[in-house]
């Protein structure tokens, strides 16, 4: 969320007007500030901010010319007082954080592994940087930073044949396909795609799990992506695709460009423009404006939350640290908002989980119990 739209929510905010999904909006974007902002404070200042500042945070005062100016120093405030209270809370953690600690698990990483159309099996991380593999006039090649890249040595080679990326919990990796177009896998996903395009009406691929693509332009050509009970055409744009299986419905989100999104059991279609995502569950397909940050997050290095049940949350935890979720005692599972970097080991990521939400953690081994 940018200035001008923190602005408009803190405006309602003051009117009393916010809705409790536009709270929940403000307070993400209080805590992504946050995230970014670099506070050197000691720990006495900290403390003495959880006791003076919140008597002095200035009243908004609606439209004036330097309501802005007063809104940013408001801000400025409550990021101080909650980066006080969450140092204030780690400072006081008793035992269900120590148990968290002793059993650390380091975040996921980019890798993957490559199966090629004659089965053999490629572990993406053993290979060195070059050329690891030759098939049907296609060389595939692995770049230092891990991205996979497809490129055509013969543009009459058979194009039937099939490759499959895949990644498990705690793995990402990247591919460059054979017209140009770029995916991004995120842990536990896969991509089935024809080692070249050409010779064909289309360029056809199948999705499992999280992906994001940035499609080359091509208008003879379109893209179409396969997963969960939908399809997604395109001639060339960027989009992200959440189609996991133990998720209750698949969601497609539009940054650039244009998509048609298929509902395969309703047998009907959106065109979707940028900004907005499509979700579709059963034979149903619902658009409507989308939160390009929370949808990203994952490619950015982020876990962001907007008023997501716990359950979902820890879905996306398990995901990238593979690990196990077990659940005891009553919990509460009421709307998560929070932004925490995926590059944090498993107790950090848990500790901010446990500060917004009243909940604690215990991880035995590779799997985490969540309790009241």
């Amino acid at each position: 969320m940018n200035e001008q739209k923190a602005k408009e929510l803190l405006e309602r905010y003051n009117s009393g007007l916010l809705s409790p999904a536009e709270k929940q909006q403000l307070d993400l974007w209080y805590l992504e500030q946050a995230r970014k902002s670099k506070l050197e404070l000691t720990e006495e200042e900290l403390l003495d901010s959880v006791q003076h500042l919140s008597s002095k945070l200035p009243l908004v005062q609606p439209r004036t010319r330097r309501l802005w100016p007063r809104i940013a120093a408001a801000a400025s405030i409550v990021l101080v007082l909650g980066s006080a209270v969450y140092f204030y809370n780690g400072r006081n953690e008793k035992a269900g954080s120590a148990e968290v600690l002793a059993n650390d698990v380091a975040p996921g990483k980019n890798g993957a592994t490559l199966t090629l159309a004659n089965g053999q099996k490629i572990l993406i991380n053993d290979a060195l940087a070059g050329n690891i593999a030759t098939q049907s006039g296609v060389k595939i090649s692995k770049t230092a930073d891990g991205q996979i890249v497809y490129e055509i040595t013969d543009n009459g080679a058979n194009n039937s044949e099939y490759n499959l990326l895949s990644t498990t919990r705690g793995q990402q990796t990247q591919v460059r396909l054979p017209d140009g177009t770029l995916v991004f896998l995120n842990a536990e996903s896969s991509l089935k795609y024809p080692t070249s395009f050409t010779g064909s009406g289309k360029r056809q691929v199948s999705l499992t799990g999280e992906g994001y693509f940035e499609v080359a332009k091509d208008k003879k050509h379109p893209f179409i992506v396969e997963s969960s009970n939908q399809k997604v055409e395109v001639l060339g744009t960027h989009f992200n695709i959440n189609s996991y299986a133990d998720e209750p419905e698949v969601k497609t989100t539009l940054l650039e460009g244009s998509v048609n999104v298929f509902n395969l059991k309703g047998k009907y279609s959106k065109v979707l423009s940028p900004g907005q995502q499509a979700i579709v569950k059963g034979e149903d397909i619902k658009v409507g404006d989308a939160d390009i940050d929370q949808a990203m997050s994952w490619k950015n290095g982020d876990f962001v939350f907007v008023g997501e049940d716990l359950k979902a949350v820890m879905r996306q935890v398990a995901r990238w640290y593979d690990v196990e979720i077990g659940y005891q005692g009553n919990i509460n599972s009421s709307g998560v908002v929070s932004t925490i970097s995926r590059d944090k080991k498993l107790s950090q990521v848990l500790k901010a989980l446990q500060i917004n939400q009243g909940i604690h953690f215990k991880i035995e081994g590779r799997r985490v119990l969540v309790m009241p």
